[in-house]
């Protein structure tokens, strides 16, 4: 269909998984203004969730506000939230920032455990107008049950609640619209399951769809990942059945060129705001602790240490790659704890056999392994690093054949039982089988939200002793 036998349209232009990188959000700005200024234009301007990122200091600094401001200058007309919000701050966190959004959040599949209800600042699903158009706006974040009733809230089937949505709106609207930042293969699920539904713009796997993909009736489109690409459907109204009508589709660059001012001093603003916060002095040190990738540091054994002591457990297992640069001696404030650990990643506890933690601490070993380069489930780091432990002595011989240099491991001076089931403290990251995979076999896993690893960082540098401790070797070379 040309644009020419169409009528009448709109613009919908959207981002998803921007993951606060605020470099791009001035130029995607003053790119949506050009769009508004077109004579007799009608833009909607959506973000399909992950807005927000605790790892960058602007968003960590001021809770989310940063991120909120943005989004009301640039003048966003609906959000959705993904992982990263919904998982990263706690209700109450969202409920304060939201309070001074200028738009709503929508989506339907998370519900308050008390009431049943969704959180006061959250719809389930809008009607609004968009030039010639009624859309029907749903929403919808992946589902993460066990994480998300830590935190007092329902994590429902996103099927369940979108196929409702659409049945209670097909009516009243000349549009259906998902929002939704549940991933690639889920939309095409939607796209062949649920009929009724016109447009799925999608998220959470960070796929860029320069062409977008129809699956029956349904268009499904998506602009990447970190605002390296503004997302732009053009909708008519088909002039021979009056019906909508997708003119085009794209994903635009992001590129150099003008920014809007205004979303750029709020960032200045805010950025020296979180800077500030952040300087606050958390604990303080007397000796520098390293960190290496390759073999064991003190920084390390303290972050294994936090762990074990956080999560209660007879051992521990953290990767070194979560630590991103060593800690000075003197003065630790947030930010340097920030800096060196930005990762969204909680401790856990579970139950794990002696065999599958041998196995893994024999990889910590393999070059392969610990160089490993890794994304997703949180982690921000450069590599995967080698495993840190507490708990536990290893004897080892890098000379001898892979899987063979361990010579003996013991926990709490006992050697290891490869029928056992021990109580492990590690990371919520190892469950979805990052890394070392064997780490995910654990049983009876109890998640431990929100805590985040400098939190328990923190602490332990807050504990009597335990920087001493650190320096206290577990890996002993033959």
């Amino acid at each position: 269909m040309t644009q020419e036998t169409c009528q009448d349209t709109l613009t919908i232009v959207y981002t998803n998984d921007l993951h606060s990188h605020f470099s791009t959000m001035g130029r995607i700005a003053s790119m949506v203004e050009e769009y508004r200024a077109q004579p007799d234009s009608s833009v909607l301007l959506l973000d399909i969730g992950d807005h927000m990122d605790r790892a960058a200091p602007e968003t960590e600094g001021t809770i989310g506000q940063a991120n909120v401001d943005v989004i009301n200058i640039t003048g966003y007309d609906a959000i959705t939230i993904g992982n990263n919000e919904g998982l990263t701050f706690t209700p109450d966190m969202l409920r304060d920032v939201y309070t001074g959004l200028l738009c709503p959040v929508v989506c339907g599949n998370i519900r308050e455990k008390d009431s049943g209800e969704p959180p006061d600042w959250m719809k389930n699903d809008i009607v609004l107008k968009g030039g010639p158009f009624t859309i029907g706006l749903i929403g919808a974040t992946a589902s993460y049950p066990d994480f998300y009733r830590l935190l007092g809230l329902e994590a429902l089937d996103p099927r369940v609640t979108i196929a409702d949505s659409v049945k209670q709106l097909r009516k009243q609207v000349d549009l259906i619209v998902v929002m939704s930042h549940l991933g690639l293969p889920l939309d095409r699920e939607l796209a062949e399951s649920i009929p009724g539904i016109d447009l799925i713009i999608g998220g959470h796997t960070h796929h860029l769809l320069e062409e977008p993909l129809t699956v029956g009736n349904t268009m499904i489109t998506a602009a990447g990942k970190f605002g390296r690409h503004l997302g732009k459907i053009t909708i008519g109204r088909d002039m021979h059945n009056g019906k909508p009508t997708v003119l085009e589709a794209i994903c635009l660059p992001v590129e150099k060129g003008l920014e809007n001012v205004s979303v750029m001093n709020a960032i200045t603003i805010h950025r020296e705001a979180g800077r500030q916060r952040l300087q606050r002095t958390v604990a303080v040190t007397e000796r520098e602790l390293p960190i290496h990738y390759e073999s064991e540091s003190p920084f390390g054994n303290l972050l294994a240490q936090a762990v074990r002591r956080f999560t209660e457990s007879e051992l521990s297992i953290v990767n070194s790659g979560q630590l991103l640069g060593s800690l000075p001696a003197g003065e630790i404030s947030a930010g340097m704890l920030h800096e060196r650990c930005p990762s969204p990643i909680n401790p856990c506890r579970m139950g794990l056999r002696g065999e599958d933690i041998l196995y893994s601490l024999e990889q910590s070993l393999l070059p392969e392994m610990f160089s490993k380069e890794i994304f997703g489930y949180g982690f921000r780091g450069k590599v995967l690093g080698g495993l840190c432990v507490d708990g536990m002595e290893i004897m080892y011989d890098v000379k001898k054949p892979p899987f063979q240099r361990i010579l003996q491991a013991s926990v709490q001076g006992v050697p290891i039982d490869m029928n056992k089931t021990y109580t492990v403290g590690t990371l919520d990251m190892f469950t979805f089988g990052i890394g070392y995979e064997r780490l995910k076999l654990g049983s009876d896993l109890k998640y431990m939200l929100p805590d985040f690893l400098r939190d328990l960082l923190r602490i332990e540098l807050q504990t009597a002793g335990a920087v001493d401790q650190c320096f206290k070797s577990r890996w002993l070379e033959q």
